[in-house]
Formats: C-alpha cells, sequence, structure tokens
C-alpha cells in the first residue's frame, strides 16, 4: 500500500505556500508540506496538497 502523504518529488519541487510563495518542505510522519516563512502546516489528504490558508495549521 502507499504512503498517502507521498508527494512526487518533481511535484514537491514546484509547489510553494499560498501566502509567502516561499518554498514548502515536506514532513512525512506529520503528512505536512512545511512553510516555515508562513509558520504554517497544510495538510497532505489522500496524496493530494490542501494548500489553502484556512486549511493550514498554525505551528509558530
Amino acid at each position: 500500500m502507499s504512503d498517502p502523504a507521498r508527494l512526487d518529488p518533481a511535484l514537491l519541487a514546484t509547489l510553494v505556500c499560498p501566502l509567502t510563495r516561499g518554498p514548502l518542505r515536506r514532513d512525512a510522519d506529520m503528512g505536512e508540506l512545511i512553510s516555515e516563512d508562513a509558520q504554517l502546516a497544510y495538510p497532505i489528504r489522500n496524496g493530494v496538497p490542501v494548500l489553502l490558508v484556512d486549511e493550514a495549521r498554525f505551528i509558530g
């Protein structure tokens, strides 16, 4: 069975934070994409990144 939080590396390289337009890093343990600049964690649901600020978790 594949990891639902797994993303294609090419896709991950093109994604940016919708708030800051800064880079995102994947946190495989939490199944999230992290924006250090915005201090937000965007969920990955069923392999699909949910890049909506309203859906993000504040990590600051």
